[in-house]
């Protein structure tokens, strides 16, 4: 049964902005108004507002050959909550503008944002504007997210102090070890169109790629314990890379431990089937969107509670460097390796 296609050019500009959101519900009342207007309008009393926005580009940022558009929307709502969540807020709203080619059609529309809006139902979030274009370059997806926090609360990343402690929630490596397979999958599947791709055992590491979560829960139990990071941002170019940007901006060095970095087996599998250094991959894969945040040794007895976050590491004085501590205590200087698409 061939599928049902209806053209974009069918509904008009205004007309297709009803069809993608009409089905999404306000859930704060903080949104005084939604879409329909020439802007949002947001009551946030004495709160503050916090503001990000992510661009994707088909071809840079994602592959349509293996990432499902529902998976996309969701992923790309979902690194704009990471966002929030890394400056110790609570993302409230999104605008959500489009570019697209003819070789999309309003089916094809509707998948992105129904994963736009199971992410926003799932973590709370409204949907309150955007903007929609024709592109002659394939897709492309920008989200902003507005997020609330109070003023004392918020966590910046230049307030990491010396022998403060490093940590990171869940584990690394893993969404770069699910592109890698990925990407094998697809050079293989080119050669031969009758070859089934082999993700068995794997599906943790395509999760971790094609559907990451924001760290909701972790934020919360910061705040249950009572904790405030020193300095915090989310994972999203590689444990170095983030590292590096924490210490130069807080005028810091920094030791961590290859062996206290969090791994999981099935990203040490993948590594070794392909023949990658595992703890590389953790360092500098990216896409993790788990959180990175120093604090407190005073907060180490409320540290050691919180589940799924591990201690790596501790900040230093600037001039001994940024360094990675071997199994055999070896010293190797940090490189930012991560994921740059201007390269």
């Amino acid at each position: 049964m061939e599928q049902k296609r209806t053209e974009i050019s069918t509904l008009g500009e205004f007309g297709l902005i009803r069809h993608l959101t009409e089905k999404f519900k306000t859930q704060n009342t903080s949104t005084l108004k939604s879409v329909g207007d020439d802007a949002a309008v947001l009551d946030y009393g004495q709160k503050k507002i916090l503001v990000t926005t992510d661009l994707l580009l088909e071809g840079i940022h994602f592959d349509l050959q293996y990432t499902p558009l529902k998976h996309l929307g969701y992923k790309s709502a979902v690194v704009n909550f990471s966002d929030i969540y890394a400056m110790n807020g609570q993302p409230k709203q999104i605008t959500v503008s489009l570019g697209v080619s003819k070789r999309f059609s309003i089916e094809d529309l509707d998948e992105i944002y129904d994963g736009i809006r199971l992410a926003c139902e799932n973590y709370g979030v409204d949907l309150v504007g955007g903007d929609t274009s024709a592109s002659l370059t394939g897709l492309t997806i920008s989200i902003t997210c507005l997020g609330e926090a109070d003023a004392d609360k918020i966590v910046y990343r230049n307030g990491a102090k010396p022998n403060d402690l490093i940590c990171v929630s869940g584990n690394l490596g893993a969404a770069y070890m699910g592109l890698q397979l990925l990407e094998r999958e697809k050079r293989v599947f080119e050669g031969n169109n009758d070859v089934q791709p082999d993700f068995e055992g794997k599906d943790y590491i395509l999760q971790r790629q094609l559907k990451p979560e924001a760290r909701r829960d972790v934020i919360e139990a910061l705040a249950e314990h009572g904790i405030k990071p020193t300095a915090m941002m989310d994972i999203s170019d590689g444990l170095s890379s983030e590292l590096m940007h924490i210490c130069s901006q807080s005028n810091t060095g920094c030791r961590v431990y290859e062996d206290k970095i969090p791994i999981d087996y099935q990203s040490a599998v993948m590594a070794d089937e392909l023949n990658m250094n595992i703890v590389t991959c953790a360092l500098n894969g990216g896409e993790d969107y788990e959180l990175l945040f120093t604090a407190s040794l005073e907060d180490y007895e409320k540290l050691v509670l919180l589940e799924n976050v591990s201690m790596v590491g501790h900040i230093t004085k600037p001039e001994y460097g940024l360094n990675l501590v071997g199994r055999e205590g070896e010293e190797i200087p940090l490189k930012a390796q991560g994921w740059n698409s201007l390269q």
